[in-house]
């Protein structure tokens, strides 16, 4: 069975109640609970893990190398901040998709640049919750 790894960064335990302006009501068990629906109809495993931690995040990414075929990532802040991970996931050569639940490129100055979509395979941003299901679906495709 496919294995795909799952990474939701800091904050995003916080989804449903932070700022739903910005990112809506729907909660991380959630989007959680519809990938995970979505990878059963299409037969692959996830791994799920949340966190807020740079250095869990890149030992996630380097440790799963070998382990899994794909990345579907949603770096948070870190998107715009962490050359680690952005480093981690070139390493690793692992697919990666790249999501966000708004459009960065709305945003605020600061938050208008990716350091991760270089090192992605595809970016898919701005479609709320939707933006986690399109984007494993990119990723199984390229799988």
């Amino acid at each position: 069975m496919k294995k795909i790894l799952v990474i939701h960064g800091p904050n995003l335990d916080l989804l449903g109640q932070r700022e739903p302006a910005v990112y809506g009501r729907t909660t991380l068990k959630q989007i959680n609970s519809e990938l995970l629906k979505l990878a059963k109809k299409h037969k692959v495993s996830l791994k799920i893990v949340q966190s807020n931690h740079e250095g869990q995040i890149v030992d996630l990414i380097g440790k799963g190398k070998n382990k899994y075929l794909g990345l579907l990532i949603n770096p948070a802040a870190y998107t715009h901040t962490s050359v680690a991970i952005r480093d981690a996931i070139a390493a690793s050569s692992i697919l990666t998709v790249e999501v966000h639940l708004s459009n960065i490129y709305s945003r605020e100055e600061f938050r208008q640049k990716s350091l991760i979509s270089p090192v992605a395979k595809g970016t898919i941003m701005g479609f709320g919750p939707k933006s986690y299901a399109l984007g494993l679906l990119a990723l199984l495709d390229l799988l």
